[in-house]
């Protein structure tokens, strides 16, 4: 089922908000992971609630560009998807994080400037990921794909939450983004399985490419905004 806004519908921000506010958090794992969720922590919980009031107004669904999991020194201290506090600084929202670059923010910032600045970008794309929350092993990230029982363990929530996100917070359904290669084999099964997307673009992840292919950036800053424009409605 596809979301329809009303016209008197809560805009995308309050129903994201909702969203991963709401979103559960686990109390085991298995490999000793742990799950964190930057949206019940005050800090990026109150920047992130800053963020999406400024730019997720409106009703209109958002194509959706979607990582593996967050990190814990971008989304998990911003509450913002590929997003450090720097970047998070260069959008408006004022911080006292540490003002430590990322990688992949570095990457999405280049990418959202060179298509009009965030006020452009975000009212037609949501940067988010396949699974919310940041999960950490022995205090450094990791992907819930690392391991098959880990995989296991998520991927019931992992469906159920794609699922709300299209059907409630309101994901455009035409096409989606995957970033990460590797990723894009667990995005397509699971739209193989529950039949969301009506197509998937799989997108080498900005981190790999900062840091194996940096010389390149310009291309594939320049590829990503080709394919995002294409997909854009």
């Amino acid at each position: 089922m596809a979301y329809h806004p009303s016209d008197d519908a809560p805009m995308f921000a309050n129903r994201l908000l909702r969203f991963l506010t709401e979103f559960p958090v686990p109390q085991t794992l298995p490999e000793e992971v742990v799950a964190y969720s930057p949206y019940q922590d005050p800090t990026p919980r109150e920047l992130f609630t800053q963020f999406a009031q400024r730019y997720y107004t409106g009703n209109q669904p958002r194509v959706a560009l979607l990582g593996i999991n967050p990190g814990r020194l971008g989304n998990g201290r911003t509450g913002v998807a590929f997003t450090d506090p720097v970047a998070l600084a260069a959008w408006g929202i004022e911080n006292e994080l540490p003002q430590r670059r990322e990688p992949s923010s570095e990457f999405v910032q280049a990418v959202i400037v060179a298509m009009g600045g965030p006020a452009a970008f975000y009212e037609h794309f949501f940067l988010g990921s396949l699974y919310p929350l940041v999960l950490l092993r022995n205090g450094l990230n990791y992907n819930f794909y690392d391991s098959p029982a880990v995989t296991a363990a998520l991927w019931p929530r992992i469906r159920s939450g794609m699922q709300q996100q299209v059907q409630e917070v309101g994901l455009a359904r035409h096409a989606a983004i995957c970033l990460g290669q590797r990723n894009g084999k667990y995005f397509q099964k699971l739209n193989d399985e529950l039949q969301l997307f009506d197509h998937i673009h799989v997108l080498d992840h900005p981190r790999y490419l900062m840091q194996y292919k940096r010389r390149a950036l310009a291309d594939n800053v320049a590829h990503y905004v080709q394919v995002l424009e294409s997909v854009k409605r």
